[in-house]
């Protein structure tokens, strides 16, 4: 297979594994990545997205989100303002984060596709379950640096790449709407992109702290 310019930094990429599909490994951020020819249509994306049943009444759904919003909620100062980017077709992390005192705005490309939100700043902002499906995941960090205010802060709660000899049997590479995976060199190159500091409270949870 051709060389694919990785969509996250724009490096060389190699064959990773191949299923049904076939997954690339950048030489350079270590992005695992599905070529875009192999991407599902934006329909059947949307179709597939709208079968989800989360939810805030959901207790094993606000468990697993409380993976990043716990530890973000206590990093974050009174009263700041915060964006759920991707927040999908039933909101549930900016339900939470309300619950915790923060106003919230809702945006998702599909799902709540009002722009607005876009032309503002926020203290923070959440990303839950939306890096794995990023076609162009170098815009959308563009973008979502663009929307942190001086010293603003990022939550992105994604399935991290631990171990390559598991890729193979994981799970979450099974999802056909799952076209990007990430490890821990992925996420520190994210952060020194765009000059972030980075903590992970959890495996699959990564805060990124804009400079003030």
């Amino acid at each position: 297979m051709a060389e694919t310019e990785c969509p996250l930094c724009a490096g060389g990429s190699r064959p990773f594994h191949r299923s049904d599909r076939d997954f690339l490994r950048c030489g350079t951020c270590a992005l695992t990545f599905v070529p875009a020819p192999q991407h599902l249509s934006p329909e059947a994306e949307r179709a597939r997205y709208a079968t989800h049943r989360n939810s805030p009444e959901d207790a094993g759904y606000r468990a697993f989100l409380d993976r990043l919003l716990a530890p973000l909620a206590a990093r974050l100062p009174a009263g700041a303002r915060g964006l759920d980017y991707g927040s999908g077709p039933g909101p549930t992390a900016s339900v939470m984060m309300r619950e915790r005192g923060f106003a919230m705005t809702d945006y998702d490309p599909l799902f709540a596709p009002d722009e607005a939100p876009l032309r503002s700043t926020y203290g923070f902002v959440v990303c839950t379950e939306v890096a794995e499906h990023l076609r162009r995941p170098a815009e959308v960090f563009a973008r979502l640096d663009a929307l942190l205010a001086p010293g603003g802060t990022l939550g992105v709660l994604t399935g991290v790449l631990e171990d390559d000899a598991a890729f193979p049997s994981w799970w979450y590479h099974k999802d056909p709407t799952h076209i990007a995976f990430y490890r821990a060199e992925t996420l520190s190159w994210i952060a020194d992109r765009f000059g972030w500091t980075l903590e992970r409270p959890s495996r699959d949870a990564a805060v990124f702290f804009k400079p003030g």
